[in-house]
């Protein structure tokens, strides 16, 4: 299998990888994050003008007509940076939603302005009692004349004080965790009835705990048929595991270059910490999940078109892979970069806070290995 990309691949991670180094800087990221926005809009602004809004998106809807593994490659980039700007709420969850499921006049509404970088979008999904399971939905949404009212709560919803548009998953019928009776619904983030409480995240985020009180929507904001939006939320929650696998890959090899990097500089008895044999054996062995996580996300994303069942199981091991890996790369990063690798001034600490948060996103190491079980052994 021919796993090298194209010259157009190519170019595109050498021109997302040079906008990073010289406008995307551990101290301007941290800059960024302590701001009361906590983010800059400038260089939202940048990475459309730049192109990268429109990649997964066709040439119709005003897009690139970019493949998954376009996607990919931008995402990598974005992980060893440490990108904090809502790439993967935006594009790839509110994209893939309106991409996969949105009607003619919601795609040509919408896409456009996330094209352009005038539209923010985060995902409604989480619930207190539902811990990763996708159907365990309390949150309603009840006909009110052509329209609905949605009465719920939603929590961590990331981007969500960013964002212009919330997609909130709801139940129009069914039980609690019935697969069917599921819609999806565009809510304004300013309606009357949507409150949020905002806070940073641990990886340098924002999110929000979002409350909906009578919420009134009109019919067209539902995406996608009603009480039928599972098959699509699962569709477009593999591709985020699949942007999330591909931004472990950089977050990984970065932090192994970090390490290497320091131990080179780093002296103890008069030579190198890369000199300690014991030490040599540990960075191999970061070596090698780090060639995992990258095995496991190109296979993942290959798998994006493939049948349901094979795209389910590949996603699950990218994100099992991706959350044991994170978890042995960064813990041996920052023991191996000692007391330093978990202040605020070294930036080894906050890519092992990335990786950590990135492991409960959408499940767990222990859901995703129940779920990859269940999707193989029949």
């Amino acid at each position: 299998m021919d796993f090298s990309f194209t010259e157009e691949q190519t170019l595109l991670r050498n021109s997302v990888a040079r906008f990073i180094e010289d406008n995307y800087d551990f101290d301007k990221r941290r800059a960024m994050i302590r701001s009361p926005q906590g983010r800059d809009p400038a260089t939202w602004a940048q990475f459309a003008e730049l192109g990268l809004l429109a990649v997964p998106f066709t040439e119709e809807q005003g897009g690139l007509g970019g493949t998954p593994t376009d996607t990919m490659v931008i995402l990598e980039e974005f992980g060893k940076g440490l990108v904090i700007d809502p790439y993967l709420p935006t594009v790839v969850l509110g994209g893939g939603f309106l991409r996969l499921g949105g009607s003619s006049s919601q795609q040509a509404e919408l896409i456009p302005h996330i094209v352009d970088g005038s539209l923010i979008l985060a995902f409604a999904y989480a619930e207190r009692q539902a811990r990763y399971d996708l159907n365990d939905i309390l949150c309603t949404a009840k006909k009110d004349g052509s329209g609905y009212v949605l009465n719920g709560q939603k929590g961590v919803v990331i981007a969500a004080p960013w964002a212009d548009r919330l997609i909130v998953t709801a139940r129009t019928g069914g039980g609690q965790r019935d697969k069917g009776g599921i819609s999806l619904f565009l809510v304004d983030a300013k309606a009357k009835g949507v409150s949020m409480r905002a806070y940073p995240t641990v990886d340098g985020q924002r999110a929000a705990e979002v409350s909906l009180e009578n919420v009134s929507v009109p019919a067209d904001a539902r995406i996608g048929a009603e009480g039928e939006a599972f098959p699509l939320i699962e569709t477009v929650v593999d591709h985020a595991l699949c942007a999330l696998s591909a931004e472990a890959m950089g977050l990984h090899r970065r932090m192994l270059e970090l390490t290497i990097e320091y131990t080179r500089t780093r002296k103890q008895f008069d030579q190198p910490l890369s000199k300690f044999q014991v030490l040599q054996h540990r960075m191999a062995d970061m070596y090698i999940h780090v060639e995992e996580t990258v095995s496991t996300c190109y296979m993942a994303t290959i798998k994006l078109d493939a049948p349901e069942t094979e795209r389910k199981a590949a996603a699950a091991a990218a994100k099992v892979q991706l959350g044991r890996a994170g978890k042995f790369i960064g813990q041996n990063a920052v023991q191996l970069h000692g007391g330093m690798g978990v202040t605020e001034e070294m930036s080894i600490g906050h890519y092992f806070k990335r990786a950590t948060a990135m492991n409960a996103m959408f499940g767990d190491v222990d859901h995703h290995l129940r779920r990859f079980e269940a999707l193989t052994q029949g």
